[in-house]
Order: structure tokens, then C-alpha cells, then sequence
């Protein structure tokens, strides 16, 4: 029986961070339900938001970050990370020429909503993401071992149910295999394919804080989920996303007669909070108009921007004409498996970073480009901490199969069914009548007490999305104001003196649901 020092779930920019920053003496497998180039770190446009810029401060990217996330973020979490930024991506960028630079080697900076200065690093025009990706892949060590095609779906705690010593997951052909580790890691990023749009890649649906919730991790502020105002939008369908850089360079939202939509909406107009600014764009689809982003300010768009370049080319669209047609869909979980900024989950031996985590950084609207800085600053603080941890091997037996499950098969709803109910009665715009219906249709399958090992990775998937879909819903519910990427019509503004400064945290125990609102003294004021 093998057992690793460290063990990866997940293959974004969070994991091999970590994975690349670890010892050489340590063993470290990784393991990916698809291919490494399938994470959604790799498709990110926009970049890494750092107070870098000559006229720029660590202050004012806090105070933008408090702002965003509308005072309900951790304040001592925002000020270690937001701080640790400058020197981050400057160490960065004298490793690899992964970033932009103008004629005189200096880093190029973007503006994106939200921000009061110019302060986002990025690579390959828009494609900074790919760019981080792959310096990060040929850094890999050759003791990390990376297991593409693996699908993890159950987390093994010891027979005091008190550690993670590891985790269950099967292989193509449907084989179980167990993987045993001293340190369990999840980064699997969140959950947006929960929605019928969204910019997430396929293989983003919540599998990670699932497990975590299923072994009895508290899981929190899963109410708030962050709609990206701007998805390429032809004919009911998003296609990818059109980056807020886009609007950082210039260009503004407008009506089909092209009349602007931001103008009083709020101050940054077009560049206001991505809640803001995607709630108003609903607004305008739901009385069947339609929206785009025009486009003719910017100068050599194509060069700027080639890979929106390229998805709007392999959809029909004439950039000539200078207008990109869009809507909002979902883009980032601010909630997830509550940990601390090195990534300790509530049950020793497991941890979560990057977007599957929740740190309190981005509270209730994630700043733009501070997801990227999150899972970068996370992977290395996590390293450094595993780096001097004690070698003590966990013991492996008796194994306590934490979830046996009391339901043997159950017929699940399809895939669609779940994104469109989730969309419609759980998106951008929320009232009681359609969560509690969603809440009811939702607890009819009772998808936390169903037996895992009998069902397919594709069914297992649906299993997952279903428990996430009610995690989401029932703090949806129980949060009776509105605060950033939760939007309640029926309490539509924000409730300081009930609301600020509570968190709903969930928690599943011996098959049972607790809940309850936690007071989090360090929030913002």
C-alpha cells in the first residue's frame, strides 16, 4: 500500500502552484478527473490583479477588494494577501517571461471594473491563465506525479473520523482505486456548471466541496455566486467569455439602438461591480432586448485581445461591425469549504485551496483578477507550511468508509434539467417563491444519502451537482437581504444591522444536516 506525503485533488493554477513549490524529498501525486489543459485556471483571460503601478498602493487594491465584496470579506485575510501581491508576481516574473511588458521591460498593466487604478498583470494579451498554466507544468518535479482521467469522489477519514488519510476514486474503466496520503489537498476549483450559462469549463461542478461536505467539513457562504456580466450570447447559448479587460480598454454596454446602459447606474459605469453591472444586463434580456459590447475604441482589438479574438471568430461574429453580443452567467463561488489562509479545513489532514476554498477574501463579490492571485498566494503558503510539517504516517486501519449511503440507486433528473432549474430559480435574481421551489424539487432526491460506489462518474457528477445545487439554494433562502452576488427582489438591499458580519455554514454529520449563522469577528467594518 502506497502512501503519498501529499495528495492533489484537482490541477488548476492553485494545485501546481503547490505541487511546484513543494520539497523534492516529498512524494506528491495529483490527480484530475480530465486532462491538466482541461482547468479552468486555463482559460482565464483577464490576469493577476497586484498593486504593482508607480502611482498604485497595497491600500487602495484592499480598499477596492472590501468594496467589491460589499464589507462582508475577512479583513485580515484581504490585507495578508492583498499585500503579498507586489512581491508575488514580481518573484513571478523573474522566473519565466510569462507576463507583458512594454519596450522597456516594465510589466503592462490593465484596468478592469472595480479598480481604482490600472494594476492587472496579465500574459499573452488575454491569455494569462494559459500562459501561468503552462510555466507552471514544465516547472512539475519529477517526484510529482500527475494522473489525468481520474474521477475522486469520496474522502477517507480514519475510524476516529477525526482525519483525512485519503480518498476513493475511479478510474476510466470504472475501477475503484483508494489513494492514501499524509496531507489530502482539494483544488477543484467551484462549481459553475451548476448554471445553463457560464464561463466555467466543463469540468467544474462542485465534486470537491461535495466531498468535503459529505466527510463533515463546514462548508460557507454558499449563497454567493458571482454572475461575469459579459458571456458571448448567440441565440439562447453562451459560447465563452468576453473578458472585463474588454471594458477596462474602453468599451461600453449597449442596447441594440446603442444606447448605453451604465450611464447613472453607477459611478464606474461599465467598469462598476460585476453584480452591478450583471444584474442590470438582466434586467434588459428579461424585457427581450439585446445587449452588446461595443467595441470600436479599442485600437487593434485582434492583437489586444486574440483570444476573444478567436472565440468570437468561431461563432460568426464580425468584429468589424465593433459589437459583441453578451449576457451574464456564472463565473466564481465566493463560498466554498471554509478553511484558513493556509488552507486547513476543519477536519485535520484535509485542506482546500483556490476557488473551491473560501478564505473570506473576496466576501460577498470577488474583485476582478484577485481569483488567479488567490490561488497563487494559497498554493505557496500551503507549501511552505507542508515543507516543515511533521512526517507522521497517519494510521490506515480500520478505514471509516464515512459515507455508506442508504439509498442503492435513485433515478436523477439530466444534467440540463438541474442547470436550467438553477438558472431560473437560483440565478442572478432570487425572490423566496422560486428558492423554496427549487428547494423542494432539489430534497426530493435526497442525494446526500445515496450510495456513491454504485453509479457511473458521469451519474456521480450529477449526485454532486444536486448537493451543491442545495447548499446554494438554502442559504440563498435563509440570507433575507440582498449583498453582493446575492440578489433577493423580495429584500433587494443590503441588511447591515441583521446581515453584516453573519455567515450560514453548513455542515453534514452522521447524516444529518446542521446549520447555523456564524458571527466572524475579523470581517470588514
Amino acid at each position: 500500500m502506497t502512501t503519498y506525503d501529499v495528495l492533489i485533488i484537482g490541477s488548476g493554477i492553485a494545485a501546481l502552484q503547490l505541487a511546484v513549490q513543494l520539497n523534492m524529498d516529498l512524494n506528491v501525486r495529483i490527480l484530475t478527473k480530465k486532462k491538466v489543459r482541461t482547468a479552468n485556471s486555463y482559460l482565464a483571460q483577464g490576469g493577476i490583479a497586484a498593486a504593482v503601478g508607480a502611482d498604485d498602493h497595497p491600500a487602495k487594491h484592499i480598499a477596492d477588494t472590501l468594496d467589491a465584496g460589499r464589507f462582508h470579506n475577512n479583513q485580515d485575510t484581504v490585507q495578508q494577501v492583498i499585500n503579498a501581491a507586489p512581491a508575488l508576481i514580481r518573484d513571478m516574473s523573474r522566473q519565466g517571461d510569462f507576463f507583458d511588458k512594454n519596450p522597456n521591460g516594465e510589466l503592462l498593466l490593465g484596468m478592469e471594473g472595480a479598480h481604482s487604478e490600472h494594476r492587472i498583470v496579465h500574459g499573452g494579451g488575454d491569455a494569462t491563465g494559459k500562459n501561468v498554466m503552462e510555466f507552471l507544468i514544465n516547472c512539475l518535479k519529477e517526484k510529482t506525479f500527475v494522473e489525468e482521467n481520474v474521477y475522486a469522489y469520496e474522502l477517507l477519514l480514519n475510524s476516529e473520523k477525526n482525519r483525512c488519510i485519503g480518498v476513493k476514486a475511479k478510474a476510466v474503466d470504472g475501477t475503484i482505486q483508494r489513494f492514501y496520503a499524509r496531507h489530502v489537498i482539494i483544488a477543484t476549483g467551484g462549481c459553475g456548471q451548476m448554471f445553463s450559462f457560464t464561463s466555467n469549463a466543463k469540468t467544474v461542478s462542485g465534486e470537491g466541496i461535495a466531498m468535503a461536505y459529505l466527510a463533515g467539513a463546514e462548508i460557507v457562504d454558499m449563497e454567493f455566486v458571482q454572475f461575469h456580466p459579459t458571456l458571448l450570447y448567440i441565440n439562447g447559448e453562451t459560447k465563452g467569455l468576453i473578458s472585463e479587460a474588454v471594458r477596462g480598454e474602453g468599451a461600453i454596454l449597449v442596447t441594440d439602438d446603442g444606447t448605453p446602459i451604465m450611464e447613472g447606474v453607477h459611478p464606474l459605469k461599465d467598469l462598476g461591480p460585476r453584480h452591478v453591472v450583471s444584474q442590470r444586463i438582466y434586467e434588459y434580456l428579461r424585457n427581450g432586448q439585446n445587449i452588446f459590447l461595443d467595441i470600436r475604441k479599442i485600437p487593434d482589438f485582434n492583437k489586444r485581445f486574440p483570444s476573444i479574438t478567436a472565440i468570437c471568430e468561431a461563432n460568426g461574429i464580425r468584429l468589424l461591425d465593433g459589437r459583441i453580443p453578451v449576457a451574464p452567467g456564472s463565473h466564481f463561488l465566493m463560498g466554498g469549504i471554509k478553511t484558513d489562509l493556509i488552507g486547513r479545513t476543519t477536519i485535520d489532514g484535509l485542506y482546500a485551496i483556490g476557488e473551491a476554498s473560501c478564505t473570506g477574501l473576496h466576501g460577498a463579490n470577488r474583485l476582478a483578477s484577485n481569483s488567479l492571485l488567490e490561488g497563487l498566494y494559497q498554493g505557496k503558503q500551503l507549501a511552505e507550511w507542508l515543507n516543515e510539517a511533521r512526517k507522521e504516517a497517519p494510521a490506515l486501519e480500520p478505514i471509516h468508509l464515512y459515507h455508506s449511503g442508504k439509498q442503492e440507486k435513485v433515478i436523477l433528473p439530466e444534467m440540463h434539467q438541474i442547470k436550467s432549474s438553477m438558472m431560473e430559480r437560483v440565478g442572478i435574481v432570487r425572490n423566496e417563491m422560486n428558492l423554496k421551489r427549487q428547494k423542494a424539487w432539489l430534497d426530493q432526491f435526497k442525494s446526500a444519502e445515496i450510495n456513491l460506489d454504485a453509479y457511473s462518474a458521469k451519474d456521480m457528477s450529477k449526485i454532486f451537482m444536486l448537493i451543491i445545487a442545495n447548499l446554494i439554494t438554502d442559504s440563498a433562502l435563509k440570507r433575507t437581504e440582498s449583498r453582493g452576488g446575492h440578489f433577493r427582489s423580495d429584500y433587494p438591499f443590503e441588511d447591515d444591522h441583521n446581515w453584516l458580519g453573519k455567515s450560514i455554514i453548513h455542515k453534514y454529520d452522521q447524516g444529518m444536516e446542521k446549520n447555523h449563522e456564524c458571527i466572524e469577528t475579523t470581517l470588514a467594518t
